[in-house]
């Protein structure tokens, strides 16, 4: 599990965050803090992987806290997604300077957080996957960035269809193993048969999904959906 500790000094806003975390497969929320020293003492005492880390802080900046941590010596440092209504470019080139794998604009809903989280365990399994070997070629280090970052799935989809459960479906197929059929989608995501199978057919004429046949003995072949990398 990637252990995650939310830093945010509105409870409310902390809550909602620690839900949308929690409802994505292989993340806990191990604590929260609203403040920079809080976030500081709990890095120490909780050891999290990442931080959903906030930029305005009562008694600093989130900015701070990956400074402190940069100069901290006395453990591994965790990553950082900032999550802010902070859009000052300044803020967002120095969040990148200082390390930051991640920076999303409030508000937001689960589906965009639950992306971020996604690319960033899939970029951990991919690092996990190459072991101890002692070098890699350019392949592997291109998909470690890829990785990182999340697949663009179109903010305004075509009439009719909603961008959060788009970017869910999008989501289920990136993250799957295998081909996915419009009924294995739907199961993974709560909607219907019939919701999965249109929303897959948009992706498919996006060009993010592609469609692949499988052929049995009799009948008409399956209709299987594979993201598109």
């Amino acid at each position: 599990m990637i252990r995650i500790l939310v830093v945010d000094d509105d409870f409310r806003v902390s809550d909602i965050h620690r839900d949308y975390a929690s409802r994505v497969e292989g993340f806990e929320v191990v604590g929260r803090a609203a403040t920079v020293a809080e976030t500081l003492e709990a890095v120490r005492t909780l050891h999290p992987d990442l931080l959903l880390l906030d930029i305005f802080l009562p008694d600093g900046s989130g900015l701070d806290v990956l400074r402190q941590l940069s100069g901290d010596a006395g453990g591994a440092r965790p990553d950082a997604i900032m999550i802010t209504a902070d859009r000052d470019i300044t803020s967002v080139r120095t969040a990148m300077k200082l390390g930051a794998v991640g920076y999303l604009v409030k508000p937001f809903g689960a589906a965009d957080l639950a992306e971020r989280l996604t690319a960033y365990r899939e970029l951990q399994h991919r690092v996990d996957a190459l072991g101890l070997a002692p070098r890699t070629d350019q392949a592997d280090v291109d998909a470690l960035f890829s990785a990182a970052r999340p697949p663009a799935v179109p903010r305004i989809p075509a009439k009719g269809h909603s961008a959060p459960t788009l970017a869910l479906l999008h989501q289920v197929l990136r993250t799957a193993q295998e081909s996915l059929s419009a009924a294995q989608a739907a199961e993974l995501t709560g909607v219907s048969r019939a919701t999965a199978q249109r929303y897959l057919s948009y992706l498919v004429r996006e060009g993010m999904v592609r469609l692949e046949l499988r052929y049995g003995t009799t009948g008409r072949p399956e209709h299987l959906y594979r993201i598109v990398r």
